[in-house]
């Protein structure tokens, strides 16, 4: 590389939730950071465009009014289906105890997102992804451009490496892992004129061939709906059949039902995989902070990474605020991911291998439906209200700490 020509204080590499959740922390305590993307916004980005409680809270504490963002809609009624057909409702509190669950495309969330860190006074540039990065005793040196056109040269403090599973950030620095595919690959497709329910309600089906994977139904404005099905990598259905298997599951009767009578798809399916190993993925380097998928930072039980990639995010840029003096910003950014996620990731664990059997899953679906108090308590623990490894971590044992009231509490 020739000597850069510019000198900033953060480059985040990547704009989506973890990308643009650090750039707006930062940029509130006054420190100079950009964001770049190889994308213009607004985006599509293949997911299952569901907000669990702990992404819901993240946004709120960004400061994201769900007023900005067109597709949100709430969730208060949940579905879980068992593998031998058996549905139980799961509702969530009700709206005075805030919002538990929600659903918005990515398209409008992630673009929500970008103009909120642009507002905060983040620099976002557009069009333009990391092609090169080298490391420094005192700085990072990365080269941006679009496909070698108009590259430029950027000097950075600091860098938060918010790029995605196949993190060209972990790539430039020699970390990425040569055949690494993630723990799940899911299937996603939009689809409008939905029924009644799949318009309004969220459902989770385990269908007995694919546990501990499930189908999913989420609903959008418009009767529309997000819907797709998860597996896990290497489990009993390879990768290279979920397209016959999409079919199938859409031929189902309990799953025509749902969607109803006059679904069509409104765009083709399209199929990504999902990083969940955050107990062994290398979370820094001296100078570089790996979050969201960059740092597979997925719930390994059911797939989810907005809340993940949020909170990662802003414990990025608050490491950099506040030990960047110290001189232990890796060290402490590394200490609370793990004592954040590495518990709850390692529980889930243990869950999982309790669904992969058909028994397992229906056993686990007869007891949260026992009682009002077991279904109302497992919906708010299924979207993550309470932290899964709470056991295993004392220093979130605290008063309200299973019961806390939801995000954008009137």
């Amino acid at each position: 590389m020739e000597p850069a020509e510019e000198q900033i204080d953060v480059a985040v590499i990547g704009a989506g939730p973890a990308g643009t959740a650090a750039a707006i922390t930062l940029a509130r305590a006054g420190i100079d950071v950009t964001v770049f993307d190889k994308a213009t916004f607004p985006r599509d980005k293949t997911c299952g465009d569901g907000l669990t409680t702990l992404a819901l809270r993240q946004l709120e504490q960004l400061g994201l009014d769900p007023a900005d963002v067109a597709s949100w809609i709430d969730v208060t009624d949940c579905f879980v289906t068992s593998p031998s057909g058996v549905s139980i409702h799961l509702p969530l509190p009700p709206a005075s105890d805030g919002r538990f669950a929600a659903v918005t495309t990515r398209l409008d969330l992630d673009a929500a997102l970008v103009d909120l860190a642009r507002k905060e006074g983040a620099t976002v540039v557009e069009g333009a992804g990391l092609t090169a990065a080298r490391e420094e005793s005192n700085a990072v040196v990365l080269r941006i451009g679009a496909d070698g056109a108009d590259e430029r040269e950027v000097r950075a403090r600091w860098v938060v490496a918010a790029d995605g599973m196949w993190s060209p950030t972990r790539r430039a620095l020699g970390l990425a892992e040569p055949g690494y595919r993630g723990e799940w690959h899911a299937f996603r497709q939009y689809v409008g004129n939905v029924g009644e329910r799949a318009a309004t309600e969220l459902h989770v089906m385990f269908e007995a061939d694919i546990v501990p994977g499930y189908f999913w139904s989420f609903p959008l404005p418009g009767r529309r709906a997000n819907i797709g099905f998860g597996i896990q990598r290497g489990g009993k259905v390879p990768v290279g059949d979920m397209g016959p298997l999409w079919e199938d599951l859409l031929a189902r009767p309990h799953i025509r039902d749902l969607l109803g009578p006059d679904v069509t798809p409104e765009a083709p399916h399209r199929a990504w995989p999902i990083p969940a190993r955050i107990d062994t993925a290398v979370t820094s380097t001296p100078r570089v902070l790996f979050t969201g998928d960059a740092v597979a930072a997925c719930d390994v039980m059911t797939g989810e990474g907005i809340g993940q990639a949020l909170l990662t995010g802003v414990r990025a840029a608050e490491s950099i605020r506040d030990r960047a003096a110290v001189g232990d910003v890796a060290t402490h950014y590394h200490r609370t991911v793990t004592e954040e996620l590495v518990a709850d990731h390692r529980m889930s664990q243990l869950l999982v291998r309790a669904l992969q059997h058909r028994k397992g899953a229906r056993a686990a679906i007869r007891v949260a439906g026992a009682t009002p108090w077991t279904r109302r308590n497992f919906a708010r623990w299924l979207f993550e209200d309470s932290p899964r490894g709470i056991a295993f971590t004392p220093s979130r044992w605290h008063r309200g700490a299973l019961s806390g009231p939801g995000a954008y509490r009137s």
